[in-house]
């Protein structure tokens, strides 16, 4: 029995449940099937706030030189944000984790900003992909988060 649960626990694709609160529900699970060290909370787990103080702990299995991320939001069933970025070139990257080598320890607090106006009720579906190229070829870690704004 104990086997099963620890297989359970730890299998990519497992949902990690972040929070749950009178006005929201968020958990994420990896979209992809290779393993990961991969840990983010964030807190206050409510939609009234403009501002959500965020924690990430990642171990990259590949050197930070280049990392781009692609961001899309589907709000009931239909696409309501597509945002891609190159967060790190390798020429005056404005982020810390830029740089950071394969193994080495990403443990991060942040601020997420930017909403400003309240979301409507429903379910997001929330898939935030990193890539090590511009073509998109190598993936470095795929999320799919779950977030029911009530």
């Amino acid at each position: 029995m104990f086997g099963l649960l620890f297989f359970i626990l730890f299998t990519p694709g497992v949902s990690e449940f972040l929070c749950a609160s009178p006005d929201l529900e968020l958990s994420y699970t990896f979209c992809d099937s290779t393993d990961h060290v991969f840990k983010f909370n964030v807190t206050p787990c409510s939609t009234v706030n403009t501002i959500w103080k965020a924690a990430l702990t990642w171990i990259p299995r590949s050197d930070i030189t280049f990392f781009k991320a692609v961001f899309n939001v589907w709000y009931d069933g239909g696409e309501a944000l597509h945002w891609r970025q190159v967060l790190c070139s390798g020429a005056d990257d404005e982020y810390s984790v830029c740089g950071m080598l394969k193994g080495e320890t990403i443990a991060r607090d942040f601020d997420i900003k930017g909403l400003r106006i309240p979301l409507p009720k429903g379910n997001y579906s929330i898939i935030l992909r990193g890539f090590s190229d511009d073509s998109e070829n190598n993936m470095a870690i795929c999320l799919n988060f779950t977030m029911i704004v009530k």
